[in-house]
């Protein structure tokens, strides 16, 4: 398992994976509009506080996502997704946590945060089982440790 960094070369799989107008809001927000395009992706993942990965097991791609920088201390888990063949299979954990890792070692944050539908219970006991809380109704917060200061 290991997250790699996303490239022009991979938009074509994130455009087939979001295939419908709803599940392009449960996974973009208002970032984008259905259907996805090359030029959004482009003009999103080249802002210089987006940092995408694809998930990759083996030579499978199995998912996207981003981490935002909010401030030099603050980084957030952004447009989470593993690809429909691929979900209940704890993939979303993984990813979760070699991203956090990722945070950790890479970029020195104190604080990651996170955004998640309400409705969307399967994500909500993901991200509490890694320790992440409920800071309001929009927002969690994976609480800082000593070991996120680097």
């Amino acid at each position: 398992m290991q997250l790699i960094d996303f490239t022009e070369s991979d938009y074509p799989i994130l455009i087939n994976w979001i295939c419908s107008e709803k599940l392009n809001y449960l996974w973009g927000g208002p970032v984008y509009t259905y259907p996805l395009t090359y030029e959004q992706i482009q003009h999103h993942c080249s802002k210089i506080t987006v940092y995408p990965y694809l998930f990759r097991v083996g030579s499978e791609n199995i998912g996207y996502i981003e981490l935002c920088k909010e401030d030099e201390n603050c980084y957030r888990v952004c447009r989470v997704f593993i690809a429909d063949r691929y979900k209940s299979q704890g993939y979303s954990k993984h990813m979760l946590l070699m991203l956090i890792d990722e945070v950790r070692v890479n970029f020195g944050a104190k604080t990651i945060t996170l955004a998640v539908f309400e409705h969307n219970v399967v994500a909500l006991n993901l991200y509490t089982s890694l320790g992440f809380k409920a800071v309001s109704k929009e927002l969690f917060k994976l609480p800082s440790y000593p070991a996120l200061a680097g």
